[in-house]
């Protein structure tokens, strides 16, 4: 059961990401091997309580990639545009400067 629980806390995560990261294939591949590197640390964990917390801390991490992190587009006119969907009503949102977003590119 804790296996099929885990498995599908897996695919949540990879769903969440695919939604928050469209179209930006470097933090889609990283946030893969992110998220698969996180499950293969915890892969022999025995204990249930251990695996409920760990289950419970993917949950956590699925609502907050999917609800808390809307990507910057850069426009037309040089600047980047936060477009937040209706999933993101209520959130607060941090917006970077412009200085940061260019040195992350």
């Amino acid at each position: 059961m804790m296996r099929s629980e885990a498995l599908g806390a897996y695919r949540t995560l990879l769903r969440a990401t695919r939604k928050s990261f469209a179209g930006d294939t470097l933090m889609l591949s990283e946030s893969a091997v992110e998220i698969r590197k996180k499950f293969e640390e915890n892969r022999n964990v025995s204990s249930d309580s251990e695996i409920k917390k760990l289950l419970e801390e993917a949950k956590e991490a699925s609502h907050f990639i999917a609800n808390m992190i809307v990507q910057a587009k850069l426009n037309s006119s040089g600047g980047y545009e936060v477009k937040p969907s209706k999933d993101h009503a209520g959130a607060t949102l941090e917006i970077p400067s412009e200085d940061l977003l260019r040195k992350s590119l």
